[in-house]
């Protein structure tokens, strides 16, 4: 208690001073890892189970049995599908990598007048290609002065 004068009284009255005002206190988790029985319509009873603050699943008190259900995490969920489809991209990828590859001579056949024909095989560059790459990518030539 403060004093404060007053001054339409006689002397000094002592007046109350307000409590500050507290901020509401968080909910805390429950301590240990099964939570608190919540009662539902009926004779059935629920107390979560919980570990490091996560949920893990349930006990179901009902028509005189107890049962327990997991609780299916989403991160959980979304972490598995992540790694099966980053499994099965690289088997895809390996598949289509290894395959096996067909011969790079078909089949070889005799024609008329002695000409060898082979089936399934490009037919050869005329001349060799002696350029970097960059020039075959952009398709150029060498500038060559005529005389």
């Amino acid at each position: 208690m403060t004093a404060i004068f007053n001054p339409t009284g006689p002397g000094v009255t002592p007046v109350p001073r307000p409590a500050p005002p507290q901020a509401p206190t968080p909910a805390l988790a429950p301590a240990g890892p099964v939570g608190p029985v919540l009662e539902l319509p009926g004779d059935t009873a629920l107390v979560p189970v919980s570990r490091d603050g996560h949920p893990v699943g349930v006990f179901v008190a009902a028509g005189g049995r107890v049962r327990y259900r997991r609780v299916v995490e989403p991160d959980r969920l979304v972490a598995a599908a992540t790694g099966a489809f980053a499994v099965a991209a690289l088997t895809a990828a390996v598949a289509v990598w290894s395959r096996r590859r067909p011969p790079s001579v078909g089949t070889v056949t005799m024609g008329p007048g002695g000409w060898v024909s082979l089936r399934g095989v490009p037919a050869p560059r005329l001349r060799p290609d002696d350029r970097p790459w960059w020039a075959r990518v952009l398709r150029t030539r060498r500038l060559v002065a005529e005389r």
